[in-house]
């Protein structure tokens, strides 16, 4: 990633994305990406970063050659980017779409892998699938990358814990798997340095866990006792809540780390979250 005539053009310049943005910028790119308000566009300005109120239409207007990448939330006629801006996805040097692994639904605890067969048992899944489907349409080299839980500064189990709202919630044989917020920027560096990376791609730890493991491991970080344990059954979750209980699988990230030759700089939660509060997260 030293080519410095590269751009890069988000379509959602949100916590992720901008992880990766910020790392081009400092390398010499042209950064560019679609945000809510006025206002953070005005921040990221300030910052180098052009970034403008995302709008169905007008559609944006990303500069040629540059390399796309797409983190806007699907909606129930699928990624509003491609409804907006498909028809110049011809213009583009690359395109990367970030989605989920939801997508493969619930594998009682089982492994996915990039090729294993769709299964989205929730409308955000379906919608997610729906989009991926509007990318492949595009005849540009593409990028499906697949994340699970994410985490990072200011969205970790510290906040929760610290603010008394975190709860252990027991469901056997329950497990998740997660990524660290700065394991996906190097994962998607990984994407564009290989050049026309195509295909599905997972970034995702090496460890999937327990829930309540996490969150007993952040409470012990911060020398605090761990929230009670509650059953699922007793735990008063919202719908939402609840759909990420009703899926459980683990996810593999052997393909990102053959093809990219990437790995996780925080293999487990632990050494995570033990870098999150070192940073003062």
């Amino acid at each position: 990633m030293t080519d410095m005539q590269r751009s890069l053009y988000c379509f959602g310049l949100g916590y992720s994305a901008m992880q990766l943005a910020e790392r081009c910028l400092a390398q010499g790119w042209r950064v560019g990406g679609t945000v809510r308000s006025a206002e953070k566009a005005t921040a990221l300005r300030r910052k180098g970063i052009h970034a403008d109120v995302f709008s169905v239409e007008p559609s944006p207007s990303p500069p040629p050659r540059a390399d796309w990448l797409i983190s806007i939330p699907p909606g129930e006629a699928g990624c509003p980017a491609f409804l907006s801006a498909g028809a110049l996805a011809g213009n583009a040097r690359s395109i990367t779409y970030l989605s989920t692994t939801g997508v493969y639904g619930d594998l009682g605890g089982g492994w996915a892998f990039e090729w294993s067969p769709l299964n989205p048992q929730s409308r955000r899944a379906q919608n997610r699938v729906l989009a991926e489907q509007q990318w492949a349409r595009a005849d540009r080299p593409l990028a499906i990358v697949r994340l699970p839980g994410i985490y990072g500064p200011g969205r970790s189990p510290f906040d929760r814990v610290r603010a008394g709202s975190a709860k252990r919630i027991i469901k056997r044989g329950q497990v998740f798997s997660r990524i660290h917020v700065d394991d996906i920027a190097a994962g998607l560096e990984g994407v564009l340095r290989t050049g026309f990376a195509n295909g599905v791609f997972h970034l995702t730890d090496d460890a999937p866990a327990p829930p309540q493991n996490v969150t007993e491991f952040a409470a012990e970080l911060l020398g605090m006792p761990p929230p009670p344990a509650i059953p699922i059954e007793q735990a008063d979750l919202s719908p939402m809540a609840l759909s990420f209980y009703s899926e459980c699988k683990r996810v593999s990230n052997a393909r990102a780390k053959s093809i990219l030759g990437w790995r996780p700089k925080y293999p487990t939660y632990r050494e995570g979250l033990r870098a999150i509060l070192e940073t003062g997260g």
